[in-house]
Order: structure tokens, then C-alpha cells, then sequence
């Protein structure tokens, strides 16, 4: 979905067997910065010994110069399909595209939103329709992977091999029907209590609490993100869950790859695949980071 983007980059041997240490020295003067540093810590410590170690922590790195900017992501125009042969009894199937960059306001209206299609385990629309309707795969998920351009939308769910054209109808189906109607208005309020009355357990150890002030150093999201987390979740209307679902997830431009099933195993980029019945065409893409 990322072509050569870096965010498609992914190690091979022989490219880990390639780096240089030009290309080491190259990265670190290109990406450290004493002055887009962020340091994250959590302790029985003061402040200003956490500014004291941070300080000792940076100190060394170039003051400046660096530059973090990444290349903006170029979405798809098309959809893609890869099928890719491989001996096992199931086919594994992920879709998706670049959907949502971090701080974008549609982060909410999306997290809420995904919590009905595919991101509330058992009670999502995903799972009820192909499992529990169908018994098509033991589990199916969506989730978004908010990033500095915009990180995917994905899709991922195992099926046995003789099943895989059955379930990509039925998971493409649902999509397209939440993409149209969006969720119901019980759907939105269950959602919304499971999420806010889940929000504890994002926050309940040491580990997770510094993995969220490391992203909103990093991201720099407002400083209190996390005091305003459960109350921008209850404010999420219908209306808002279907606008920002139209304006980032395209069914007619979603990459679709399945390992596993020989069918059209050649790696070739099929048609864009027949829309569910009743779907309307996609809307035009706006600007846009697993929602977290």
C-alpha cells in the first residue's frame, strides 16, 4: 500500500547486510536532534532530576540541523490485489490502506467508528458477520495505526483456503454496508461505554503510561490528551463517524493481499473489486494515525 515510500520499507537480508557506516552516520545527522528530542521517563524521581537526566541524554546529540520530515504518503488510486502461493491449510488475508496521520480531528469520530466495524472483539460487526453468522474464521479485526503521514487502516483475518473468496465477499460487503449506513445509534453508545469504561487499562502499569507520554511527546498532541481522552470519546456523534469514514477509508482504492490461496498467485494487481449491493460510489479523498 506504501510502494516506495518509506513507511513500505521492510528489512531483508540483504539489505541489513548492505547498511554502511556512511549510511549509519547519514541517518543519525539526519533524524537526531538535540532539538526534537523527547525523552519519557516515569519515577519516584523530581523534576528536575528528570530534566537533569534528560539533559545528560541529549547533550551529545547534534544541536541542530536535523530534519524529521517524511515524505508525504501517495495513496493508492486503484485497487490492488496480491495473491501469494503458500502451502498452508488457511489463507491469510490482510486489507488496507494509508488512512490517518496522528492528530488529525477525525481520530476520535475513527476510533469510535472502528470499535463497531472490527475493533470491539466480539462485538463488532466484522465478527458477528463472519463468524458468528458464518463461521468463516475464528477471529476478524480492523483497527487504524495513526502515524506523522498517514498510517494504515487494516483488516486482517484467517480463513481456510477453499473459503477465501467467501470471506473477502462477506468482510468487503460489510465494510461497504458500514461505509454507506455507518453504525446504529445503540451500536455508537455501546461503543462509547466499553471504550470509556476500558480507558483504565490503557493507563494501568508504568509500561503503558510512558508509552503514552512518549507519543504525545513525539506527536506533540496537546498536553492533556489524556485528562480529555474519555470525554472527546463521548462527545462522538453518528454524523461524525460517517463523515470521517468517508473521508479516509475508500473502498474502491483498498490493497488487498492473501497468502496462501493459489488462485491468481502471480502477484498481478486485479480490478478494482464489485462493489457490495446498494454501496455507493467512493467519495472523493480529503486530506488526512492501531487507533490507540
Amino acid at each position: 500500500m506504501y510502494g516506495s515510500h518509506p513507511y513500505g520499507a521492510h528489512p531483508v537480508p540483504e539489505s541489513v547486510a548492505a547498511i554502511t557506516r556512511d549510511d549509519l552516520v547519514a541517518f543519525y545527522r539526519g533524524y537526531y536532534d538535540a532539538r526534537d528530542a523527547v525523552v519519557s521517563m516515569i519515577g519516584a524521581i523530581s523534576r528536575e532530576r528528570a530534566q537533569a537526566i534528560a539533559e545528560q541524554l541529549t547533550r551529545d546529540l547534534p544541536a541542530g540541523g536535523a530534519s524529521r520530515a517524511i515524505a508525504p504518503v501517495v495513496p493508492p488510486t486503484n485497487a490492488i490485489e496480491r495473491r501469494i502461493e503458500h502451502p498452508a491449510s488457511q489463507s491469510h488475508i490482510l486489507i488496507g490502506q494509508p488512512a490517518l496521520a496522528r492528530g488529525d480531528p477525525d481520530f476520535f469520530p475513527l476510533l469510535v467508528g472502528n470499535y463497531v466495524l472490527g475493533g470491539g472483539g466480539f462485538v463488532s460487526r466484522l465478527y458477528d458477520e463472519v463468524r458468528e453468522k458464518r463461521g468463516l474464521a475464528y477471529s476478524v479485526y480492523s483497527y487504524f495505526s495513526p502515524m506523522l503521514q498517514p498510517g494504515p487502516f487494516t483488516i486482517g483475518l484467517q480463513t481456510q483456503r477453499g473459503q477465501t473468496a467467501v470471506a473477502l465477499g462477506v468482510v468487503r460487503e460489510t465494510l461497504a454496508r458500514f461505509l454507506r449506513d455507518g453504525p446504529t445509534e445503540a451500536e455508537l453508545q455501546a461503543a462509547k461505554s466499553n471504550l470509556v469504561g476500558g480507558f483504565a487499562l490503557r493507563i494501568d502499569s508504568n509500561r503503558k503510561i510512558l508509552d503514552n507520554l512518549a507519543t504525545i511527546g513525539f506527536y506533540r498532541l496537546p498536553l492533556d490528551y489524556l485528562d480529555r481522552w474519555t470525554a472527546r470519546v463521548e462527545a462522538v456523534t453518528l454524523e461524525q463517524v460517517r463523515a470521517a469514514f468517508a473521508r479516509h477509508v475508500h473502498a474502491d482504492t483498498l490493497v488487498t493481499v492473501v497468502v496462501g490461496n493459489g488462485d491468481a498467485a502471480d502477484g498481478s494487481v486485479a480490478p478494482n473489486p464489485p462493489a457490495a449491493p446498494g454501496a455507493p460510489a467512493a467519495p472523493a479523498t480529503t486530506g488526512g494515525s492501531v487507533v490507540r
